[in-house]
């Protein structure tokens, strides 16, 4: 990475500094965040990626204010008498391999949850980089995005998962063999039916030559593959992959429709060994509210759907379910597997670890103003690849400690025996509203 001027390291450090004081101040401005990602969830994960546990100073690390979603959730904890000791082992790590009728290797991660989809293009690549490196010193994963495989990815490719989504970009032969894990974009939950779209500002000389595409000029991923009208032709989309990389595991990325459950199902007798179920809560400033908030099926009602199913069916066990939309802490990846989900998929949650202030600016080529979802050159070089992944480690880290709080807390020693444990959810209750009830 080109080395910073003077100017860049000035910014960075101001920024730095305003993040570290912002706890401090005696007001919050109300423009930081929203319902969802209120300005504490986004303070409070600002200053687990800074200290590796959750904040001591009382601002809510836990839930929103959306009055929706898993934010009226709660988990219904044993009396303290009968939690787990602080010394008992608990084991968080679930297996991505469930299947015993191939030869893809039996891969498990010590956490249940790895990195979304977030291409080259939509983040800079030093972004990409740091989630790179910080999967690796997490033994878990990130995931390529539909942009392309770049090359400085390279020295993580065991922990690097790359996508094949509707646009086919980067899409090449060796890319698919770097890869332990390749994952289809059948859609996006912030955005069904919509496909994706990178404005041409954000096609710089780099992301177009990774593309295979003109610079400046704007890229559309159509909805939905046109090679794919049942589940015969996605079959042969993962023979294709299975022809060149026997060994690979592959991942279905779709959203939520009504029939999502019979999806799951079909992509199991295709061959999936995950199913990734991406729900509308998620995205960033660049998918449309219209679609966000109005299309796809609300995650936290599509995970027990298909979780149920795929019981009846009895192939439950051998399927992954892995969970993603507006899993925006520790409390929220254990809801998602308290109602069915295997574990969960992170995104906007590493951004914000970052420094993301969710000001929606990500369309443009130069919007964000911390370095993040842009591919303008000097504005990448505010986020050290290095430092990067030193954040996104500790907010890992912070996301373990809850998550076995939680499980101590349940009286469970597995993160696998939450799984379904719908019973231990109960509804929260509303300000100034009637107690719900489980």
């Amino acid at each position: 990475m080109p080395e910073r001027s003077e100017s860049v390291a000035k910014h960075i450090e101001a920024l730095h500094r305003g993040f570290d004081l912002w706890p401090t101040l005696p007001f919050h401005p109300p423009a930081l965040g929203d319902a969802r990602w209120t300005e504490e969830l986004i303070l409070s994960t600002w200053v687990q990626a800074q200290t590796g546990r959750p904040p001591a100073s009382g601002l809510e690390y836990r839930v929103g204010r959306s009055r929706g979603g898993f934010d009226c959730l709660e988990f219904s904890f044993l009396p303290e008498d009968r939690w787990l000791a602080e010394e008992a082992p608990i084991d968080t790590s679930i297996p991505l391999n469930r299947r015993s009728d191939g030869p893809q290797p039996r891969i498990e991660i010590p956490v249940p949850w790895y990195g979304a989809g977030m291409s080259f293009g939509s983040i800079s690549e030093q972004v990409m980089l740091a989630r790179a490196k910080a999967a690796q010193r997490w033994r878990t994963f990130t995931c390529t995005g539909e942009g392309g495989y770049p090359e400085s990815l390279l020295p993580y490719k065991e922990h690097v998962i790359t996508q094949v989504a509707t646009g086919m970009f980067g899409v090449r032969e060796e890319t698919i063999l770097w890869a332990p894990i390749v994952e289809f974009k059948y859609a996006q939950g912030a955005k069904p039916g919509l496909g994706g779209h990178l404005l041409g500002d954000k096609v710089t000389a780099a992301v177009a030559r990774m593309r295979e595409s003109l610079p400046w000029v704007s890229l559309f991923s159509p909805f939905p593959f046109h090679s794919v009208y049942s589940v015969e032709d996605h079959k042969k989309h993962l023979d294709w992959i299975r022809a060149i990389h026997p060994q690979a595991l592959l991942s279905v990325k779709v959203s939520t429709p009504n029939d999502v459950d019979m999806v799951a199902v079909g992509s199991y007798y295709a061959g999936a060994h995950i199913l990734h179920l991406d729900g509308g809560y998620g995205g960033t400033g660049a998918a449309p509210e219209i679609a966000k908030k109005n299309i796809a099926m609300p995650i936290e009602l599509a995970i027990p759907k298909v979780h149920r199913f795929l019981e009846h069916e009895g192939i439950r066990d051998e399927l992954v379910l892995m969970a993603s939309g507006g899993i925006r802490t520790a409390y929220d990846l254990a809801k998602a597997i308290a109602l069915g989900a295997d574990g969960v998929v992170l995104g906007t949650a590493e951004l914000v670890a970052l420094g993301c202030t969710r000001c929606g600016n990500c369309e443009r080529g130069r919007g964000c103003p911390f370095g993040l979802t842009t591919t303008d050159p000097e504005l990448s070089l505010l986020v050290d690849p290095e430092w990067g992944a030193e954040r996104i480690g500790k907010l890992y880290a912070s996301f373990e400690f809850e998550l076995r709080e939680i499980l101590r807390r349940l009286g469970l020693s597995s993160v696998r025996a939450l799984r379904g444990r719908t019973d231990l959810l109960r509804y929260r209750r509303a300000e100034g509203g009637p107690d719900g009830t489980a």
